[in-house]
């Protein structure tokens, strides 16, 4: 069989288990979707969002990027973004990295690899700003996790630095912002940073609102 055919297999079973346990699931899930959250995850293939939290179609508003990048130039990033936040009102945003990571790993060595190069630059950024406490551990795989965190908590900082996330806690008070990283081989899902809406930042940061 035709690798993308058993796709297609799969796809008849996922719908037939769905409605017997619920006869109306896919005509009640299409009539509208009210997530509570907005995932921000790598495209690793596998880091599936809605399998690794348990989490049904309509819950999660899901954006994957290479590494689970928050870039200010990031227009599709920050399509998603703004729909989510102003238009589905979430409220709550996971930036969730893995230990693992790939573009990590590449980030932290000097090859090319054409376009992602440029891609991953701010991890390299971040390397870099904590470069003394990284090669403290001579373990590589260690040091490898310990970016993936920092660049975790990173991109939570730079979510409470756009104009979309402080108009949001301005009139709000919502989305709160949290930072994950998913153990590949265990499964678990740690918390490293979580962020509570109207939190202080540096103030070259903050954007003025209209009262």
């Amino acid at each position: 069989m035709e690798a993308h055919k058993r796709l297609l297999l799969a796809n008849k079973a996922y719908v037939k288990e769905k409605l017997e346990i619920r006869e109306d699931f896919f005509q009640v899930s299409a009539r509208v979707q009210q997530p509570e959250f907005l995932w921000i995850g790598c495209s690793d293939s596998r880091v599936p969002a809605e399998d690794i939290t348990g989490t049904e179609p309509g819950e999660l508003f899901v954006h994957r990027n290479i590494a689970n990048l928050v870039v200010p130039t990031d227009f599709n990033l920050l399509s998603v973004l703004q729909y989510s936040v102003d238009y589905l009102k979430v409220k709550h945003i996971i930036v969730c990295g893995h230990y693992g990571c790939g573009g990590v790993k590449a980030a932290m060595t000097r090859q090319r690899f054409g376009l992602l190069n440029k891609w991953l630059r701010s991890i390299k950024d971040t390397y870099v700003a904590h470069k003394a406490e990284i090669e403290l551990d001579h373990d590589l795989i260690r040091r490898t996790n310990r970016l993936v965190e920092l660049n975790v908590i990173q991109q939570v900082h730079n979510l409470a630095k756009t104009s979309i996330v402080q108009g949001a806690w301005e009139s709000e008070q919502r989305p709160k912002l949290h930072g994950w990283v998913y153990g590949l081989e265990d499964g678990l899902i740690r918390e490293v940073i979580t962020v509570d809406p109207g939190t202080e930042i540096d103030e070259v940061y903050m954007f003025e609102f209209e009262e």
